[in-house]
């Protein structure tokens, strides 16, 4: 099992996203911060392990978009050769959380990604995990079958959010079961065959299955090759890994719950490592997704892309286990 130098591609935007809470009765702005999957799980998985090389594929807008937000993921020595900047708006969210819920609003975006752009010292690469994350369509399906056509080797993970969310024309951003795109997708997921690996939400996983029991979403997709991931907040996660039983993760405590924002995306990426570390079995996967539920009860504990933690602080929280 090798589990030094793994490479990983995170494709997506980054996003510009501001945070408002409810506070005796009105919502109250917090100062915006770096956002988007890539964001946060990048940061993510370089706080855990130094051992990973990672590149980041990208389309920012100058227009709306400081620089300085970088600075955290250049300390980290992550590859952003692959980050296009362009003379537009960059995709900026409007985040409001009331009781545990969430609506989202998107203000401007970033121009979509194009697979001519991907530099060509990257194409030559063989990366262990290509991450697809985007956050409002920005990677079209034809863009996945160009990946997949080119990387053949390469793991495929997909956070499934920005490829079937649609905006209104007041720039809700909505989660809804639009036929199409659901065919679409699953179509996706069936090409990459067993190298597929993806992770959705509750309300993202039931919309891809048009399920609502969760044993019956869990049944749908034990159909597909690969490994399915349903992160379900503080009931913790479901994992059905292709021709095996459904495995539950339990959800860790936290020392406080301060912002939930991308913590979904946290346990993605450690989950990938973890996994990729290891010899694939059943067991070794329910191991991957508790190293997984446990980085995420830390990333709720700060505000904004700053809640992860290195291996050995959340070894330490899942030896305990303390359980929600």
């Amino acid at each position: 099992m090798r589990c030094e130098n793994n490479s990983y591609f995170f494709i997506g935007h980054f996003a510009i996203d501001t945070i408002v809470r409810k506070k005796n009765g009105s919502f109250l702005p917090l100062k915006q911060t770096l956002g988007g999957s890539v964001c946060y799980g990048t940061l993510a998985l370089k706080t855990y392990t130094q051992d990973v090389a990672i590149s980041i594929i990208s389309n920012c807008g100058r227009i709306n978009f400081d620089e300085l937000l970088l600075e955290r993921i250049n300390n980290k020595k992550i590859d952003m050769r692959g980050l296009k900047w362009s003379e537009a708006h960059n995709t900026n969210f409007i985040l409001k959380y009331f009781n545990h819920s969430r609506s989202l609003t998107i203000k401007s975006r970033s121009p979509n990604l194009k697979f001519e752009d991907i530099p060509s010292e990257y194409l030559s690469r063989n990366p262990d995990v290509i991450v697809l994350a985007p956050l409002c369509n920005e990677i079209s399906h034809d863009y996945v079958l160009k990946i997949l056509e080119h990387f053949p080797n390469s793991y495929i993970a997909i956070d499934p959010q920005g490829f079937i969310r649609k905006i209104d024309d007041k720039g809700n951003v909505l989660l809804l079961p639009d036929q199409d795109i659901i065919e679409n997708f699953i179509n996706i997921m069936r090409l990459i065959g067993h190298k597929l690996i993806l992770k959705g939400s509750e309300e993202e996983i039931k919309i891809l299955s048009q399920k609502e029991d969760l044993f019956d979403v869990m049944e749908y997709f034990q159909d597909f090759k690969g490994i399915i991931i349903m992160t379900l907040g503080e009931n913790g996660s479901m994992i059905t890994p292709y021709g095996k039983k459904v495995i539950n993760i339990p959800a860790f405590k936290s020392r406080n719950v301060v912002d939930e924002t991308g913590a979904g995306d946290v346990y993605f990426a450690i989950f990938l490592h973890e996994f990729l570390c290891s010899n694939k079995s059943w067991k070794s996967i329910k191991a991957a997704g508790c190293f997984a539920s446990t980085a995420a009860s830390f990333s709720v504990e700060e505000k904004g892309p700053f809640g992860f933690e290195t291996k050995k602080y959340i070894l330490e929280r899942l030896n305990s286990k303390k359980y929600i």
